[in-house]
């Protein structure tokens, strides 16, 4: 039997906005897509969590099936943990989706360049941001088939 069915989803936002952070939540709670949410806020902290490093341990940071990752953050910003997400052997493999403010082609060729699987522009309106939230979780969660070591 597949030790992955009837598992939560882990989804790490790094996400530096409490509003963006508090839709985001709202988006997966309400959807049926059953997932457990972690936060950071900065670049740093989102290591840590990868990496299971400083306060954070296996139990209080699991791998995250799925990232959701801001570009323009503090300490580290999204360019550079998607570069040293995509460096490190061990975290490679997991889906990484930059979910940002940003609509310069700079930033979409860049990030697509260091590996992100896919970009998207955060909507303005709260309708329309919770909405791509569910369906990113439909298509990531439902419809895309992922290696064991990442998928639920």
């Amino acid at each position: 039997m597949d030790e992955r069915i009837g598992r939560r989803a882990v989804v790490l936002l790094i996400e530096d906005d409490p509003g963006d952070q508090e839709l985001t939540r709202r988006a997966l709670m309400e959807d049926v897509v059953k997932t457990d949410l972690h936060v950071v806020c900065d670049g740093a902290e989102a290591m840590e969590f990868l990496l299971q490093e400083g306060a954070y341990d296996a139990d209080t940071a699991p791998r995250p099936d799925l990232v959701l990752l801001d570009l323009n953050m503090p300490k580290i910003d999204g360019r550079q943990v998607l570069e040293r997400v995509r460096a490190n052997a061990g975290l490679q493999s997991i889906p990484v989706i930059v979910l940002t403010t940003s609509r310069q082609e700079e930033d979409i060729i860049r990030s697509y360049n260091l590996g992100c699987n896919s970009f998207i522009t955060k909507p303005v309106d709260m309708g329309d941001f919770i909405k791509v939230i569910r369906e990113l979780g439909h298509y990531w969660f439902e419809l895309v088939t992922l290696p064991a070591e990442v998928g639920v």
